[in-house]
């Protein structure tokens, strides 16, 4: 019995890391709900601007300024 509980902490890591993966797995089996009238309106205007932002790619230099010399580059 003294070795067993010996053991008992080198098991509960495992264990309790099972049992979470297991919680965790459970969640997702059940399928997503529809979406709302709402959400499909907005993920169709996500989708329509990024295709609008790949269409148009930015050069490098102006995402990126390079920085004034000797001050802030935010300022």
């Amino acid at each position: 019995m003294e070795q067993f509980l010996l053991f008992l902490p080198a098991l509960a890591c495992p264990v309790g890391m099972g049992l979470m993966m297991w919680l965790m797995m459970r969640g997702h089996g059940r399928g997503g709900q529809p979406a709302t009238p709402d959400q499909e309106q907005e993920l169709a205007r996500l989708r329509s601007e990024i295709e609008a932002l790949r269409a148009a790619p930015v050069p490098f230099d102006e995402r990126h300024p390079a920085p004034r010399p000797g001050g802030n580059p935010a300022a």
